[in-house]
């Protein structure tokens, strides 16, 4: 299947696929029961991100390629028995992607870029970044958009907050392939991967229950 699986740090690993190949890859068992209490149309989603996920960790992780995942309090998806092993889940279109870092905590996001950007648009999440991109033709405003979001929302879903953590306000200057935000430090796979995708972690220390509390 078509992957692109890298590491981006030491013990953090980031994978992306389509959704339209990994939803053909068979689903393990606690994955496919998880699916009768979706609507219908998460179903392919849901099951390509977590095959995604399974073949990441089995080329990492072994043996926590079984392991049950179920949601955390916050929402965020957890391996059930081990907190202390950050993962992550992210889909847009036929993009799926997926990261994994133990001892962290870590978020990724993958984003196609929207088929039209405003210049409102573009100052709420670029700030005073925006002029920068303004003037760019469309194709270029849009994929540097993106490429901004997925570093932003990369950030809030490592620290498990979400939109209610304004991933707009967080400042990732255009064209920058890494950054800090807070404790999180964020890394964006400016060649690595055509569609805009980022992952952002925590530093190694203790376990994610430790972090989070």
């Amino acid at each position: 299947m078509n992957v692109l699986m890298t590491q981006v740090k030491p013990s953090v690993w980031v994978a992306r696929g389509e959704r339209s190949q990994w939803v053909r890859a068979d689903p393990h068992p606690h994955d496919q029961a998880a699916v009768a209490t979706l609507p219908r149309w998460r179903v392919e989603e849901f099951l390509a991100s977590r095959a995604l996920l399974r073949h990441l960790l089995r080329a990492t992780l072994p043996e926590l390629a079984a392991v049950p995942v179920r949601a955390d309090k916050q929402g965020r998806p957890v391996l059930a028995g081990h907190p202390n092993t950050g993962i992550s889940i992210s889909h847009d279109g036929d993009a799926v992607a997926v990261a994994v870092a133990p001892h962290r905590m870590v978020g990724v996001d993958v984003q196609l870029p929207p088929e039209h950007t405003t210049d409102a648009l573009l100052r709420r999440c670029l700030g005073a970044h925006a002029r920068h991109v303004s003037t760019l033709p469309e194709p270029q405003r849009a994929a540097e958009l993106a490429w901004v979001w997925t570093a932003q929302e990369a950030c809030v879903k490592a620290a498990g907050t979400g939109l209610s953590g304004r991933p707009w306000a967080i400042d990732v200057p255009p064209g920058r392939h890494h950054g800090q935000w807070d404790d999180f430090e964020w890394i964006s796979l400016r060649g690595r991967s055509q569609t805009p995708l980022s992952c952002a972690f925590s530093a190694p220390r203790g376990t994610l229950e430790t972090l989070c509390t």
